[in-house]
């Protein structure tokens, strides 16, 4: 039990330091945790050993992620999305598999070089899908289409654990069976093999769609939180040793019971209680692979161990940047799609396992290639970066081959730059009062939209200094800044107050910190994003406990004073030093009700002259 505990307290502690100096160094959790594995590892600090154990282990982190992927996936949405899944996906898989394949069975029996082809096809879903999320990609073109890829992989695990047996070359090895302590599957003939498997992909299907409804009304109703949360873990480990014990992958198993449930109404609290079990065994099974990297093996396979890894990714790349290039993705997304899924995936390590087992593979042959896997997926994270900071700003420039719009040589009071949602009720109240502003705005789509609808947008980058000079930057009274990406928005007020002092500005900001920084750049008029939104919810929610519709307004007024009122001593603070800064805050936090109380005794006459509770503010 000590060793048990000491071994889990080194894997927490490496994850605690790692994962906050690699996101500090931008280089995303996931290659942190790669990092402290190898720090921790046989060939770092030796803190750790039996690695193979640890994984088997953390392996139970990419169950639960395929669960909850499966819950994100509806019945309807992979209906909708089989021409990429099947497309793409099945495109990437086959094309993979035979390119892989074609190579190997020069070295190799044609039965390995067919294994090994379709096990280097896959791709590692766990260290993607985490990177996608980070780096918010995951709801945009490519990264759905990287989904899709992976996606299908993930689904053809089935038939490849169903195959590799049949490509055995030697004996399987006395410990190969893939049955359980319970039942051992491969005592039974083949047919009656493929029956129980049959049987056990229905029951889940049965159990989910019909059983859990039942079993969840029940669990919820008795309003005890850690007895659903003990229900969903049960869920899970249960399919997990169902399909373990008909020799199929757990992560599949869960996999399809997430898709089956994905209609449920207690989808939502399922992903709440097993997304925290999920984050930390995932991480520390990223922690494992770092720490299973065998560097002797490395060191006396160098020059093979490299090749094969420069020429599996270089491979992979190759095959998916033309599949991007047949469905006709934009140019500026192929990249991306090819060099995101050039990696070895998780599920290698247990199909290389499997494959030996069964007599297909060699260990010396698993051995170097497990190794291959573990640092293609190593330099993923690496490839991300590599993509981020020296292909896609290329790309961007590359892209925007629309030349800047030509504005015409008048006189503007007012430049608005930035065009989406907050930028056009802006301009729509200013039009309104007579004050027509010129627009700048650098999304193409956008802007020919927009101009339909009869507003005067120019296409470009409020940033350079040759279009704010043509937009009349040097006359102009008043820049309004409501670009979506906020150091952008800062990068243009540095731009404006140096070469235009005298034209004032106004801006909004996404939140308290980005306002501090404009505060600090002497911004005239500074707004919160969503701070008036929140503002009119309260005052809504007030009236909807109870609160006369006045007494709410006063409350809403109030409270928007004493904040306007705190922000600028807070932000003295801030400068000053962050810790008395936040005891500041949380002070003001504690003394705003009593403040409010006393504010809202004090006459308000000039207010209730103006208010009428049949028309509030909002």
């Amino acid at each position: 039990m000590e060793a048990f505990l000491l071994k889990l307290l080194i894997f927490l502690a490496a994850a605690v330091i790692a994962v906050p100096l690699a996101r500090k160094c931008k280089l995303g959790s996931v290659l942190g945790y790669l990092i402290a594995g190898i720090v921790i590892g046989p060939f770092g600090l030796s803190l750790i050993d039996n690695i193979e154990a640890v994984m088997h282990f953390t392996e139970f982190g990419v169950v639960m992620m395929l669960f909850l992927v499966g819950l994100e996936l509806k019945p309807s949405l992979l209906l909708k999305m089989r021409t990429p899944i099947l497309g793409m996906g099945g495109s990437q898989v086959i094309v993979t598999f035979a390119a892989i394949t074609a190579v190997s069975v020069f070295f190799l029996a044609w039965q390995q070089a067919v294994a090994i082809g379709l096990i280097l096809a896959l791709s590692s879903t766990a260290i993607v899908l985490q990177t996608l999320r980070e780096k918010g990609l995951m709801n945009t073109s490519p990264g759905q289409s990287i989904f899709s890829v992976l996606l299908f992989q993930d689904l053809a695990v089935i038939p490849m654990l169903a195959l590799l047996p049949l490509l055995a070359t030697t004996v399987a090895q006395g410990d190969a069976h893939h049955g359980s302590g319970l039942f051992d599957i491969t005592t039974l003939p083949a047919y009656l093999r493929l029956v129980v498997v049959l049987l056990a992909i229905g029951f889940i299907y049965v159990l989910g769609r019909y059983g859990s409804r039942p079993l969840f009304r029940t669990i919820a109703a008795t309003r005890v939180r850690e007895v659903f949360v003990a229900a969903a873990l049960a869920l899970v480990i249960g399919i997990s040793l169902l399909m373990t014990a008909v020799g199929l992958s757990p992560a599949l198993g869960t996999f399809l019971a997430g898709v089956v449930l994905a209609d449920s109404e207690y989808r939502h609290e399922l992903e709440s209680d097993i997304e925290p079990f999920k984050g930390l065994l995932l991480g520390i099974f990223f922690i494992s692979i770092g720490a299973s990297l065998n560097f002797t093996l490395i060191h006396n396979q160098f020059r093979l161990i490299g090749g094969l890894v420069a020429g599996l990714i270089l491979l992979k790349a190759v095959v998916l940047f033309a599949i991007a290039k047949v469905f006709r993705m934009p140019g500026n997304e192929r990249l991306l799609f090819a060099m995101a899924l050039a990696q070895g995936g998780e599920f290698a390590f247990v199909l290389f396992q499997f494959a030996r087992m069964n007599g297909v593979l060699p260990r010396a042959l698993t051995d170097s290639l497990v190794s291959v896997v573990a640092i293609s997926m190593f330099l993923a994270p690496l490839l991300f970066l590599l993509y981020d900071r020296l292909i896609a700003p290329h790309l961007h420039t590359a892209d925007t081959s629309r030349p800047v719009d030509t504005i015409a040589k008048r006189h503007h009071r007012v430049i608005l730059a930035g065009f989406g949602r907050l930028g056009t009720d802006v301009g729509r109240m200013l039009i309104s009062a007579g004050i027509k502003p010129v627009i700048l705005d650098h999304n193409e789509t956008n802007v020919d939209v927009l101009r339909r609808f009869g507003f005067e947008v120019y296409y470009g980058d409020a940033t350079r200094l040759d279009l704010l000079a043509s937009a009349g930057a040097a006359e102009a009274e008043l820049l309004i800044i409501t670009l979506g990406d906020h150091e952008k928005a800062v990068a243009l007020v540095e731009l404006v107050q140096k070469h235009y002092p005298g034209l004032k500005i106004a801006a909004n900001a996404v939140d308290r910190r980005a306002a501090y920084e404009f505060m600090a750049r002497g911004v005239a008029a500074i707004r919160r994003e969503t701070f008036g939104t929140a503002l009119t919810l309260g005052q809504d929610a007030l009236q909807l406990l109870g609160f006369d519709p006045y007494e709410a307004y006063k409350i809403r007024r109030l409270f928007r004073k004493q904040d306007k009122k705190s922000m600028p001593e807070l932000f003295r603070m801030l400068q000053q030093d962050e810790s008395q800064y936040i005891s500041m805050y949380r002070r003001h936090n504690a003394n705003l009700a009593e403040l409010m109380k006393q504010d809202r005794e004090i006459d308000m006459a000039e207010l209730d002259k103006a208010w009428t509770a049949a028309n509030p503010e909002t």
